[in-house]
């Protein structure tokens, strides 16, 4: 007897849950073990740190701390990208470099706090914000906001090197092609990325945005970075070939452009209790996005000239960050951002559909994919 619908829905819902479980489970795992590779990681340099003084105690205990947070996103596409290659098991070395760039994110992350003057990040103080209260809380001599930087510069290049050390670990049992293709990745991951930042700066040196440039920094800040990149990395290591290299470039740049697109939306109009960050810092900086890039193009003159008044403006005030919002929403960029938003991620979903990747891997993804996309943080 062929099922009615009304008898297939229970088994297919079945299947889902099943499906979710095995996600879950295989998730739970992989991220635990991420976690150990960077404690034991960060540990052993501590102990080399406060070897050389004391005083290197309250960095080591700083790094610490950032490097067990976060929502290990690119550990996660990167270990999902692996497994989706081997169609079950994590290749040796898998690990190790999805915990190399989860430290190369906390470098960038520390040095970005630096550039764009974020007094918080994750719901705490930035490192160098940490550094400076703790210059002025034990009355030391010297310019505390000055101190502040010089020693998050030093973290962040700190995190830089210990990636390469973790990737090099990595890498050490590989055969010559696969650890040549897997550090040729993560070498360029490392240049586009820096790329895409040194635009992002760039772009907030000029009066008018421009939503090519505004792209550009979309593409290579951001989406590569921080799913195109990872996921073809543990596909690297996996050896896998170069169609699946291909796929997954195609749906990191989907994925990746769209997690951009809501983190710049969450900037600017979401809630800072639950992003963790005041939505003061992008307007202060000028951030030249694609979001502002749109509301230029549809602002009338006095739309225009809150724009001028307020972008870029150090001293803006939250009255001139609602005036903004105003602006962005009254010309159409909020909504024009979402509708993108939503095309992007159908587009990286029929691509991971399409991908030739095995049901769980699949299933992996395009949660992961939802989660980058709608979040509110």
């Amino acid at each position: 007897m062929t099922p009615t619908h009304t008898e297939s829905a229970p088994q297919a819902s079945g299947h889902a849950a099943d499906l979710d479980r095995r996600v879950r489970e295989l998730a739970d795992s992989d991220i635990a073990q991420v976690g150990s590779v960077l404690r034991t990681q960060l540990a052993d340099h501590a102990a080399v740190l406060t070897g050389v003084h004391p005083d290197l105690r309250p960095v080591s205990a700083v790094l610490a701390r950032a490097g067990n947070r976060g929502k290990r996103l690119r550990a996660s596409f990167c270990l999902w990208g692996a497994r989706g290659a081997t169609r079950g098991e994590l290749p040796p070395g898998a690990t190790q470099i999805a915990a190399a760039v989860e430290l190369f994110h906390l470098a960038a992350l520390i040095h970005d706090d630096i550039m764009d003057h974020s007094d918080q990040r994750r719901g705490l103080s930035t490192m160098h914000r940490h550094f400076a209260d703790e210059h002025r809380h034990n009355s030391r001599i010297g310019d505390a906001d000055a101190y502040g930087e010089a020693v998050a510069v030093l973290a962040g290049d700190l995190c830089l090197t210990w990636s390469d050390d973790i990737l090099a670990e990595g890498t050490a049992d590989l055969d010559r092609i696969t650890r040549r293709q897997v550090r040729r990745i993560f070498s360029v991951m490392r240049d586009e990325a820096i790329a895409g930042q040194f635009l992002d700066v760039d772009g907030q040196t000029h009066a008018v945005t421009s939503a090519t440039r505004a792209e550009l920094v979309l593409r290579f800040k951001s989406a590569k970075y921080t799913i195109s990149h990872p996921l073809r990395l543990g596909a690297a290591v996996a050896g896998a070939p170069a169609d699946l290299l291909s796929a997954y470039d195609a749906i990191g740049i989907a994925a990746g452009e769209a997690f951009q697109l809501r983190d710049d939306l969450l900037g600017v109009i979401g809630d800072p209790a639950v992003t963790g960050k005041p939505t003061v810092d992008d307007i202060r900086e000028g951030k030249r996005t694609l979001l502002i890039a749109w509301a230029e193009e549809n602002a009338d003159r006095i739309q225009r000239r809150v724009l001028d008044q307020h972008l870029g403006n150090p001293e803006v005030t939250h009255d001139g960050v609602r005036e903004v919002c105003e602006v962005l929403r009254d010309t159409g960029a909020v909504q024009r951002v979402e509708n993108r938003i939503a095309e992007l991620a159908a587009q990286s979903t029929e691509l991971i559909d399409a991908s030739p990747v095995d049901e769980v891997t699949r299933h992996a993804l395009a949660g992961l994919v939802a989660r980058c996309v709608w979040r509110a943080a």
